[in-house]
């Protein structure tokens, strides 16, 4: 498999002060991992292009647009929301963390790759169409879902998202978009408290209470997941991926662990291979343990390679 990883250097440069979880280190624990498993030597490294307006206009007004511009600081940060904060370089990285997955998009579609991992922050998938919160400002899988459908005339999309969190900026875009099948992965109850319901078609919410296991997780995506996929045939699919569900992460309670990414992984790529001509975009979301991080990273590309799961050697010396 040929897999191409995308990021940019000023994805670095988003910064919310030296406690805030969604930090720069982030991106340094990723690539550390994967250079230390010689997992980003077997990629296809390129950076990021930024989003264009026209681009992110498919799924955020123009007035949130330029809200959101009004807002950048010269200097220092603000504060959004109790969660979001901005500072000069924040809005930048956010139109090349959604640039990355327009151009894995391409690739994939062009058949440079088979398939892409975008390494970017900040987080895109709380992002709602008129509203930035929850570390978002931009839902990037949303943007290059919608760029799937404009430019290469996708018909049937789907957006998966495991992450400790819904994905409820993603829901808010495509909801009863039939052309959108939405798989959402995430602890409950728990943030972000919207879209819990089953109340539109499009979307499936596989809810983990608190302590939820591996192999808890896995039954749970076997049985709401597959069926839908099976029946939805997507022509490509574009993954939000959390690490943020590990055991070691801080964020919430439940208990996946490095191998658990690895499978579904294996999963989404069977059915990229099955419908989509092993078209597959991922794109950072959640994880903020920074080893698990790393590890969750690291299995999650090997996969993408096409290679089996193997405990790293750094974890097993710790």
């Amino acid at each position: 498999m040929i897999t191409s990883y995308i990021t940019h250097p000023t994805c670095f440069d988003h910064f919310m002060g030296p406690e805030h979880p969604e930090s720069p280190k982030r991106l340094e624990a990723i690539h550390a991992q994967l250079s230390l498993d010689g997992v980003l030597q077997q990629t296809m490294q390129t950076d990021a292009k930024p989003a264009t307006q026209e681009q992110v206009a498919r799924v955020h007004p123009l007035r949130h647009m330029q809200s959101l511009q009004d807002c950048v600081p010269e200097h220092g940060m603000i504060s959004l929301d109790s969660d979001t904060l901005m500072n000069s370089f924040s809005l930048e990285a956010s139109l090349l963390a959604a640039g990355a997955v327009v151009r894995g998009v391409d690739q994939v579609y062009r058949r440079q790759a088979d398939n892409v991992f975008c390494a970017v922050r900040p987080p895109g998938h709380h992002a709602e169409a008129s509203e930035a919160m929850g570390f978002c400002f931009y839902n990037s899988v949303a943007i290059g879902a919608a760029h799937a459908k404009a430019r290469y005339h996708a018909q049937r999309v789907a957006i998966i998202d495991f992450d400790v969190h819904q994905c409820n900026g993603t829901v808010d875009i495509f909801k009863d978009d039939p052309s959108v099948l939405v798989c959402t992965s995430f602890q409950y109850p728990f943030y972000p408290w919207r879209y819990l319901r089953d109340e539109h078609h499009n979307v499936v919410n596989t809810r983990l209470p608190a302590g939820t296991d591996g192999p808890a997780f896995r039954k749970a995506i076997e049985k709401d997941w597959l069926p839908a996929l099976h029946a939805f045939k997507p022509e490509i699919l574009l993954v939000s991926a959390g690490f943020d569900a590990h055991r070691e992460d801080p964020m919430a309670e439940l208990n996946l662990e490095d191998e658990d990414y690895h499978w579904v992984t294996q999963l989404c790529m069977e059915i990229a291979a099955l419908y989509a001509e092993n078209r597959l975009v991922s794109v950072l979301e959640g994880g903020y343990c920074l080893e698990a991080l790393g590890r969750g990273v690291s299995a999650h590309v090997k996969a993408l390679l096409g290679q089996p799961y193997k405990i790293c050697d750094s974890y097993l010396a710790r």
